[in-house]
């Protein structure tokens, strides 16, 4: 079974993309390491095609030839906090409608290939300079929302995971700036993901 990964830097994390077999050291390698002896009679190859600073249209316009060209059974996206946290750093204004549209198409286009499509959702946590995107990411997030759970297969709700345990553990634990999960936030990322993905394994 043949696993792609889409998605920005979270899921990026310093692969070398020269290197197909190149996981990076996040929660792809992780989810990797985990998976492979859970299902040691099963052949499993997992392709990490993250781009750091992708938002969701620019994971659109990449998916044919990073995704649908490499025939896999399931694609898992990431993406979507980019949306929001650019218009903030860059000025990039936030089109609502055309991120509903451009995620839309990248599920549907996925899913008229026979692709199981997996959406592991962005997520934002209260780092003191992130608390005024709450507002913006929670306009965004209700749209990701709607159409991933509507169109793909899974849909794993980790900005509630991460806000619910952050109400008694430090955001800090998880991610220093509120974007970037820390070891132990990959872990979890990956822990929960294996939950999704076992459901489709061939």
């Amino acid at each position: 079974m043949r696993i792609v990964f889409l998605g920005d830097s979270i899921t990026d994390c310093e692969r070398d993309r020269s290197d197909i077999k190149s996981l990076g050291n996040g929660y792809v390698k992780i989810l990797s390491d985990k998976l492979r002896p859970i299902y040691p009679d099963t052949d499993i190859e997992l392709i990490n095609k993250g781009v750091s600073g992708s938002l969701i249209g620019d994971v659109l316009a990449r998916v044919e030839e990073d995704a649908i060209a490499l025939k896999p059974d399931a694609v898992v996206i990431m993406a979507g906090i980019n949306d929001t946290v650019h218009q903030f750093i860059y000025g990039k204004a936030l089109d609502l409608k055309k991120l509903e549209s451009d995620l839309k198409e990248l599920i549907k286009k996925l899913k008229k290939e026979g692709i199981t499509v997996i959406f592991l959702e962005p997520f934002l946590l209260p780092a003191p300079d992130k608390i005024r995107m709450r507002k913006l990411f929670s306009e965004e997030l209700a749209i990701v929302h709607r159409i991933a759970v509507k169109y793909a297969d899974e849909y794993v709700a980790y900005d509630e995971i991460f806000n619910g345990l952050t109400e008694s553990i430090h955001y800090s634990e998880y991610s220093l700036d509120g974007v970037h999960p820390t070891h132990r936030g990959s872990r979890l990322i990956a822990d929960q993901a294996i939950k999704a993905i076992r459901k489709h394994l061939l």
